[in-house]
């Protein structure tokens, strides 16, 4: 279960400054002589505190059903967040998250330069694996997990822009992933589309896309649900 409350962000302020106006008049032939600078107020935001940071941007066609404004789980709130604690308040990433604490994988989404996630949705899963097949990977074949895993893991931490500049990647698995794409997604090995990208959490950058990469087989779908 998710932590019972983040920090609410707090938006910063700025302090008012009150300029002291109230010198003592010196005379009608002093104040003609142009020295009238001895009151002037300090140039505007001059000592003030620092303008007010904008939210993190998200982009992609899911964005709009995720948290926002100030929902738990909203960007702001998670920044900040180990990546293992933010993939817990994404509604979208229940299956991912549980594949991550069933691996025994949380170190790895902390690595020095930080981790790119690929995270696939709880759809792209059932997609991809029936129901017998998906417990077996959380509950049995935690080595098949784990490999899965890092086909959605890239060492540093990069925004979507610099995956797109990039136009390839190398997952921790090994894989190249091709990326191709702009204005706000991306698509990825030719498979998988980014639908909400770009969460910047501690660390890393969270990419939530819509299809499992790797080479595991498909078994989801129609017909693929649980035998009986």
């Amino acid at each position: 279960m998710p932590p019972r409350s983040l920090p609410r962000f707090r938006w910063p302020t700025r302090r008012r400054r009150t300029a002291a106006l109230g010198a003592v008049a010196l005379s009608l032939a002093l104040a003609a002589t142009g020295c009238s600078g001895a009151g002037t107020a300090p140039p505007a935001g001059a000592g003030g505190g620092a303008a007010p940071k904008a939210p993190p941007a998200v982009s992609g066609p899911l964005c709009d059903l995720l948290p926002s404004g100030s929902e738990p789980g909203n960007p702001a709130a998670l920044t900040g967040q180990p990546a293992e604690v933010a993939l817990q308040w994404l509604p979208v990433l229940t299956t991912f998250e549980a594949a991550v604490r069933a691996s025994g994988m949380s170190a790895d989404l902390h690595g020095g330069s930080g981790v790119t996630i690929l995270a696939p949705t709880d759809d792209a899963f059932a997609a991809k694996f029936s129901e017998d097949d998906l417990d077996r990977l959380l509950l049995a074949d935690r080595d098949t997990l784990r490999g899965l895993l890092r086909e959605h893991l890239v060492a540093g931490s990069r925004s979507l822009s610099d995956l797109v500049a990039a136009g390839k990647v190398t997952t921790l698995a090994g894989t190249t992933v091709t990326v191709t794409g702009g204005g706000g997604s991306a698509r990825l090995a030719d498979q998988a589309d980014t639908v909400c990208a770009d969460y910047q959490v501690a660390g890393a950058r969270i990419h939530i896309i819509n299809h499992v990469l790797g080479s595991l087989p498909t078994t989801g779908g129609p017909g693929g649900h649980r035998a009986h």
